[in-house]
């Protein structure tokens, strides 16, 4: 090695040293602060010129993909198509649904001027996809055969954010919209549940993120719909992140851009229709509700690799025998569908490198040295509970897949306790307003259904209703009275504040 590779080797190895001793502020010191670390230090997203967008960086693109991949299947396995919309909104389209522009109007971005010159109608910059959507579907809908349309968007969106965080909430996000148009209010309502059920198998199931699921209030639905349902989980700082929404939006949009068809009784109706979607905050709602103080905690079934096979070497001969085995096992794994990475890179100790990968959330850490070599056995650390497991090589393929659904199981049920033990039933102000205080979390009230009410509620304590109860929305009869204006209650809401 010349003198030159050599002091150019040394500088690699002193910056990921650096890099690997990138300070993580602790959870319960600054949440937020924390949030930011890690999401630096797993190497995620990084900050745009653009004020309030973000660069979200290879690793941290590899789970957009992986969610992707996996909803994907499931809009395709419910009957839906993908399809793409211009990402430039005329205007005039936006205003056809009062409530709708209304409700966007301070987050739209627009375009006056294009090609040197000002436009003869101004275009507003994709919020989201309603109106453009709805334009070509009044042109396709033409009889009862011609529906349902069941159709899914992925696209970037912007909203003109004022706070802005790395993947929460951004003036420019990814996500994906489903928009489907059908022949009675049932067809539609049964989308609507069927996709917030999409959601909720998605949360839990995948993320290991556990979700309540309802009805929202009409001060906290999307503009221009009828109902919004959504999925709602706690994070660790005992803050609640709405994680998807679906929506029943009636006939509203139907009617602003005339979307009619024949019956079957060859009477002329309206189309029922709804929207739903989820967005590049699940990767923020995943880091929150699982990280700990090291770094990320990748749910398994999500991570864009599960597993990380370590080789250990002190000279040249062992390195070659370490490198080979674990490359051996990696395509053994690959075989079985384990997303799998060799690290074999021969500038950084073994030591830098259980930092990084700890850093980045892998779910599993496989360690094989000389003496491994000569036992023909490995060390496996699992990143959630940082456990050592110690196997045969030949058990690696068996002990990785059941560990792999252990730390599935471990992160929901963990998180679920965690919600469970910070939710709150609370029937009088005080109790509300003291355990909002003291001690944060989920606050389930007999609420009396007023929006004015609601709107109280949020501007002396920034909490808002999450999601209605279950038995609101079954018309089940509420005892007692509002805990905020003592008036009959119509409701139980769960109430928190959120991000």
């Amino acid at each position: 090695m010349s003198a030159k590779d050599s002091k150019e080797t040394k500088k690699v190895k002193e910056d990921k040293d650096k890099d690997a001793k990138v300070k993580i502020e602790r959870r319960d010191v600054d949440f937020s602060r924390w949030y930011t670390d890690v999401i630096a230090s797993a190497d995620f997203a990084d900050y745009s010129p653009v004020k309030g967008c973000m660069v979200i960086k290879p690793y941290g693109y590899a789970f957009w993909e992986s969610y992707q991949r996996i909803l994907d299947k499931m809009f395709k396995d419910t009957g839906h198509e993908n399809a793409y919309f211009p990402v430039f909104i005329p205007e005039s389209f936006l205003k056809r649904e009062a409530e709708h522009v209304e409700g966007f109007s301070p987050e739209l971005a627009v375009v006056t001027h294009a090609g040197g010159k000002k436009l003869e109608e101004a275009l507003v910059v994709r919020p989201t996809s309603e109106t453009i959507m709805y334009d070509s579907y009044s042109k396709w809908v033409k009889s009862w055969r011609d529906l349902p349309i069941l159709i899914n968007q992925w696209a970037n969106v912007v909203r003109w954010e004022m706070r802005t965080r790395l993947f929460l909430r951004t003036t420019e996000f990814l996500w994906q919209e489903g928009h489907t148009a059908h022949r009675t209010h049932e067809e539609s309502l049964e989308e609507v549940l069927k996709m917030l059920n999409v959601y909720k198998t998605f949360a839990e199931e995948y993320l290991a993120i556990p979700v309540l699921a309802g009805i929202k209030s009409q001060n906290e639905k999307f503009a221009g719909a009828l109902n919004t349902y959504a999925v709602e989980a706690m994070m660790q700082d005992k803050k609640a992140l709405q994680c998807g929404t679906s929506h029943d939006l009636g006939q509203n949009f139907a009617k602003a851009f005339n979307i009619q068809f024949q019956d079957k009784d060859n009477s002329l109706q309206y189309v029922w229709q709804t929207s739903w979607g989820v967005s590049t905050r699940l990767i923020g709602a995943m880091i929150m509700c699982h990280g700990d103080d090291f770094g990320i905690v990748a749910p398994p079934r999500v991570a864009p690799v599960q597993a990380v096979l370590v080789p250990i070497w002190n000279n040249d001969e062992e390195m070659e025998k370490a490198v080979s085995t674990c490359n051996r096992i990696a395509d053994e794994m690959k075989k079985h569908d384990i997303r799998v990475k060799v690290d074999s890179r021969d500038n950084l100790k073994p030591a830098w490198k259980y930092y990084e990968w700890e850093r980045k959330g892998v779910p599993v850490r496989i360690e094989i040295g000389p003496k491994d070599m000569q036992k023909e056995s490995a060390v496996l650390v699992r990143r959630d509970v940082r456990e050592k497991i110690f196997v045969q090589q030949s058990e690696i393929i068996p002990k990785l897949k059941e560990l792999l659904d252990t730390i599935h199981n471990s992160l929901f049920n963990k998180a679920l306790k965690f919600r469970e033990e910070n939710t709150f039933c609370v029937e009088d102000w005080n109790s509300f307003t003291e355990g909002l205080e003291t001690k944060g979390g989920f606050f389930k009230a007999p609420w009396c259904g007023c929006p004015d009410c609601e709107k109280e509620i949020k501007e002396k304590t920034l909490a808002t209703i999450r999601i209605l109860d279950k038995r609101a929305e079954m018309g089940d009869k509420i005892q007692g009275n509002c805990f905020h204006c003592s008036k009959p209650a119509t409701a139980v809401a769960i109430f928190a504040r959120a991000y």
